[in-house]
């Protein structure tokens, strides 16, 4: 059974940092792309980042681009999203995600983790 579950959210201030962590289990996820979305109050989930796992092509929305880096521990079977100059938008429910093998559609999700970023 796969399980996806994120840590590192919590509560930064405007300009800071975060690391978020998402560890992945249940089988083996080389043909996957693991992606993070977010869901503010209010708001439909959006992408902010994904990474294929193999060939590590990165992606990114525009609205995070040059402030947060996805990156993969292989040997850890865990991905990370380093976050920063955080801003109050940033404010949301992060969940982590895997396609299937050679997939595109995500199938598999996290529990999601809080970020909330204070002025």
């Amino acid at each position: 059974q796969v399980q996806l579950v994120e840590s590192g959210g919590g509560l930064v201030q405007v300009g800071g940092s975060l690391r978020l962590s998402c560890a992945a289990s249940g089988r083996t996820f080389s043909g996957s792309a693991m992606g993070w979305f977010r869901q503010a109050p209010g708001k439909e989930r959006e992408f902010v980042a994904s990474i294929r796992w193999s060939a590590g092509n990165t992606y990114y929305a525009d609205s995070v681009k040059g402030r947060f880096t996805i990156s993969r521990d292989n040997a850890k079977n865990t991905v990370y999203l380093q976050m920063n100059s955080l801003k109050p938008d940033d404010t949301a429910v992060y969940y982590c995600a895997a396609t299937a093998n050679y997939g595109l559609k995500y199938d598999y999700w996290g529990q999601g983790t809080q970020v909330t970023v204070s002025s």
